[in-house]
């Protein structure tokens, strides 16, 4: 197993680091090309782990990069233990991880255990073995309805759209709560129990410090596979009535799990991404003796509006200390439009997107950062009709996630502004030309730059590690505003408004997302802003 070295800054935090960690999320394909093929690798990671570690995050969670015939961009796996040769090989993954703990950085990687590839070793065989065979038990497999089993075995439709079920030339059917390539594993087979155990061991003992695990709501389906229109047996996900999510039954999963990383040494943990219909319903997912965190989708949905993250965030606080937990907040990922864009786009975008930053960053618990939000970029809307691959399209063609995972501007130079070696023609989606001003090389030099005011609040943050675990206590404030307290004499306000907004100083500035005016004793916010404060004469 890899020992674990870490740089001066993660020193320390080897025990519950993850309870008020910064992870910074690294989609794989599209953080920086170390091989010039125009697609992202875990060469070009490794390369830019100086940034990383100067940006001042605590952890790496780096998407899927395993063997896969990228039918969803890697979610679609077809061997857990090897690299796909597109982001380089298993060395790499090794000296990836070796040189991350050298930067004392943490990795956490995907885990994908809902469903495989329908290129996985298993699959085929189940495929080739016909009805009836034991290699059909890992996979769930049914015969149709109607005169000839012509008809799916129920009426569930996949995430992507469409029918969940695909026929085989045998006439068996098969469930994929996504793509058709996607084919749902049975959580009821000892085998697959097994499996995953030991991927899971595989990848610790390379010394990753943790797994993301992909739709951990998902892996468990209502007894009897019953049909969405008349069940009881159901949960609620948003508006849609689904007997495939938030079953129980997915919790003793998450608790083999944790008794597996309890194993290990320097507090490896497991990540949900699980979506649940209500905050009370994630919390089961971090209990104890479960997970140690939970992604807060209720945080990221919240509209740009005072009463409503005031809202989302008590809540969220209220339900995981139920279960002795940390909150997590999370503004963007790979799946959703960014922020900047979601809050209005333009300038009035990109003065939420800061200020969002500057909230997010000064709450209780645990925050993810999805690359180059930290440089305010957009979500591309108008990328050519050509490169657009997500099967998620399928379903909706305005509904694609690829906007948000076009290639990051590392320097100020066209055509991929240093995202991948010179002389490379392309990346694998294009990038806008207007993307130099907001490359890291550019930013770096820009003192005001949202660059800098990610670095800045996580230094600060960094250095005020005591707060992380401190209670967070309200604060009376104008209408349209937010203020609360944190450690002694840190104070955070945020205008939520589209106006100037006037209250008391509450002592100097630390960082703001846009410079207030301060007189006699009053501070005037600029809309749409945060700014971080601490009084000189606390204790």
């Amino acid at each position: 197993m890899t020992e674990l070295v870490y740089a001066d800054h993660a020193a320390g935090t080897a025990t519950r680091w993850w309870r008020d960690a910064v992870i910074y999320q690294v989609y794989v394909r599209s953080f920086a090309d170390g091989n010039g093929d125009g697609v992202g690798d875990l060469l070009g990671v490794r390369g830019r782990l100086p940034y990383l570690a100067d940006l001042g995050v605590d952890a790496i969670w780096l998407t899927p990069f395993f063997t896969s015939p990228m039918a969803d961009f890697g979610y679609d796996v077809a061997d857990y233990r090897d690299v796909d040769p597109i982001f380089g090989s298993l060395a790499d993954a090794r000296a990836l991880i070796d040189d991350a703990h050298g930067h004392g950085l943490r990795i956490i990687v995907d885990v994908v255990p809902n469903h495989t590839s329908d290129q996985h070793v298993w699959f085929a065989e189940a495929v080739a073995a016909g009805p009836g065979n034991p290699a059909r038990e890992r996979y769930i497999f049914r015969q149709g309805r109607g005169a000839t089993g012509e008809l799916p075995p129920n009426d569930w439709e996949s995430v992507f759209g469409g029918s969940a079920w695909t026929r085989l030339p045998d006439g068996e059917w098969y469930l994929h709560l996504f793509a058709p390539e996607q084919p749902d594993l049975n959580w009821e087979n000892p085998e697959v129990h097994a499996e995953f155990e030991s991927i899971l061991r595989f990848w610790l003992d390379l010394g990753v410090d943790g797994f993301r695990i992909d739709v951990a709501h998902g892996m468990v389906k209502a007894e009897g596979l019953p049909d969405i229109g008349h069940s009881d047996q159901i949960r609620m996900i948003g508006t849609d009535v689904v007997p495939f999510f938030d079953q129980d039954g997915v919790h003793e999963i998450h608790r083999a799990w944790r008794r597996l990383l309890d194993s290990y040494p320097g507090e490896r943990i497991g990540v949900a991404e699980a979506w649940a219909p209500s905050p009370q319903r994630l919390a089961n997912y971090v209990r104890p003796d479960e997970l140690h965190q939970a992604f807060n989708f209720h945080f990221l949905n919240t509209p740009w509006e005072a009463g409503g993250f005031r809202a989302v965030i008590e809540e969220s606080l209220a339900t995981a200390g139920l279960v002795g937990a940390p909150s997590t907040w999370v503004l963007s990922n790979h799946d959703v439009k960014r922020h900047l864009t979601r809050y209005g786009g333009g300038e009035v975008g990109l003065c939420r997107s800061r200020a969002a930053a500057l909230l997010t960053l000064s709450l209780p618990g645990s925050a993810y950062v999805y690359q180059g939000e930290e440089l305010g970029l957009p979500e591309v809307l108008d990328l050519p009709e050509e490169f657009l691959r997500d099967p998620q399209r399928l379903r909706n063609p305005d509904d694609g996630r690829d906007g948000c995972r076009v290639p990051l501007p590392w320097s100020d130079g066209e055509p991929h502004f240093g995202f991948s070696l010179p002389g490379v023609n392309g990346t694998w989606l294009p990038m806008p030309s207007s993307w130099g001003p907001l490359s890291v090389e550019s930013q770096l030099e820009e003192p005001l730059s949202t660059l800098n005011l990610y670095r800045e609040a996580l230094r600060i943050r960094r250095e005020r590690r005591a707060f992380g675990e401190m209670p967070l206590a309200w604060l009376d404030s104008p209408e349209g505003t937010l203020a609360f307290t944190r450690d002694a004499g840190f104070t955070c306000t945020v205008n939520l408004t589209g106006e100037d907004v006037e209250l008391p100083a509450p002592g100097r500035v630390l960082l703001a997302s846009a410079e207030p005016v301060v007189q006699g004793g009053v501070a005037r916010l600029a809309p749409d802003s945060a700014v971080w404060w601490q009084r000189d004469d606390a204790s």
